[in-house]
């Protein structure tokens, strides 16, 4: 009975990041899922978003306050430094990036690189 609370909880965990567009913390899960599941605890969450993460289901984003990602393709993002919340941005892979970086490391294989763009969204600019 316990494996099926883990996986129904992780289940839970997983779809609410997969359905949001916030690039949510575990504490935002938390806070999303606990009035209809009393039982979770934080500790519940951060474990399973860190197993999402590690099975390649979810992105990790380090963040001052890490983020998560239900978007693992490479993409790159934009975080208010006013509000601090993370946007995807829309922008073709930078393989030119890539091939600049292994050519300033010589003898290193870049397999990809994280973009984030910071500055003031919309509504905090």
């Amino acid at each position: 009975m316990a494996g099926k609370r883990y996986s129904r909880q992780r289940e839970l965990i997983c779809r609410a990041v997969l359905e949001s567009k916030e690039h949510p913390t575990a504490e935002m899960v938390y806070q999303w899922l606990k009035p209809a599941n009393p039982n979770l605890s934080l500790g519940t969450v951060y474990r399973n978003l860190n197993l999402l993460a590690e099975e390649g289901i979810l992105m990790r984003m380090p963040f001052p306050v890490e983020r998560y990602d239900g978007e693992t393709k490479p993409h790159s993002h934009f975080r208010c430094r006013g509000c601090g919340r993370v946007f995807d941005l829309e922008m073709s892979a930078q393989k030119e990036l890539d091939n600049a970086a292994e050519q300033a490391a010589p003898g290193f294989h870049v397999e990809g690189h994280d973009l984030t763009f910071t500055g003031l969204c919309p509504e905090c600019g």
